[in-house]
């Protein structure tokens, strides 16, 4: 059935979505189309977590999602019921920084700080990942992340602090 010029499409309901977040289980109930990013800003008050390019190119929404870091703009929330996230509110235990967040705060690998949340999870899934062996590895495989200030040498030398290499 067609619908006339102005119309609006009917209210689609919410939907039961469970989440560990950061070690904490979160019921929601939340539209089809609501993102993981959105959800857990506009319904979890979890602010960390950037909207930057809401595209999946600038990487300020990184978080980690079972262990593996993904852009939370680029999922919708329903997908990942039951699911573990993990934001940067997330990584620190027991009142100490994550050694990633202290990296970062060693060698001042922030500017404007809209980024570093992004920076600082996908550091700690490439961290886990096991992968990166070299600076040059470390750039390639944190290139998904934009730092608009440039940052970079001093994000690199954060990550391999956290790596535990010189």
């Amino acid at each position: 059935m067609a619908r006339s010029p102005g119309e609006s499409l009917p209210a689609q309901g919410k939907l039961p979505v469970v989440l560990t977040i950061n070690g904490k289980r979160a019921q929601l109930g939340v539209a089809p189309w609501t993102t993981l990013l959105d959800a857990l800003r506009d319904h979890l008050d979890l602010t960390g977590t950037k909207k930057g390019c809401d595209h999946g190119q600038c990487g300020a929404c990184t978080v980690l999602l079972n262990g593996r870091r993904i852009n939370s703009c680029l999922t919708f929330a329903v997908m990942q019921d039951g699911a573990e996230i993990t934001t940067v509110e997330g990584l620190a235990a027991n009142g100490s920084l994550h050694p990633v967040q202290q990296a970062f705060i060693d060698h001042d690998a922030f500017q404007c700080g809209y980024c570093t949340s992004g920076q600082i999870c996908s550091a700690v899934g490439l961290i886990s990942e096991g992968r990166a062996k070299s600076a040059a590895e470390i750039r390639e495989l944190m290139s998904g992340n934009i730092c608009r200030c440039g940052a970079y040498p001093n994000i690199v030398a954060a990550i391999q602090q956290a790596m535990g290499k010189p």
